[in-house]
């Protein structure tokens, strides 16, 4: 699941995380959330054709291993995090423009000689 969020620093930034609500990823820093969700559909796009880069040393597949075996040691369970009350809506920001005029639905063309201005009709090509 990916979330959105503001950080401390009023950038948008998501979050990738897994069905046990493990934190997998944090995403950098975008200026709009119009960038960060761009940045979600990229990571979508890519985690499905990723590339896998080993970077662990040769290790033999077989026969005894040189070095001994290191213990394991393993960590409690985090107590699973309550639910985060819901973000309020982001404020959209305010139009500069007037709304676009209704279109006209009549199929009729707009320079039909019928709607043309009388004092230019000696511009209208016949």
């Amino acid at each position: 699941m990916f979330e959105l969020f503001i950080d401390e620093d009023t950038s948008f930034r998501f979050r990738l995380k897994a069905p046990d609500g493990t934190v997998v990823a944090v995403s950098k820093s975008f200026p709009d959330k119009r960038a960060a969700v761009c940045g979600i559909s990229d990571v979508r796009e890519y985690a499905g054709m990723g590339l896998i880069t080993d970077l662990c040393p040769e290790v033999p597949l077989r026969g005894p291993s040189t070095t001994p075996p290191v213990p394991v040691v393993r960590q409690p369970s985090p107590a699973p995090m309550p639910p985060k009350p819901p973000m309020p809506p982001l404020p959209v920001p305010p139009r500069h423009h007037k709304p676009l005029p209704q279109r006209d639905r009549s199929g009729h063309p707009w320079h039909t000689p019928a709607l043309v201005d009388a004092s230019r009709a000696d511009l209208v090509e016949a």
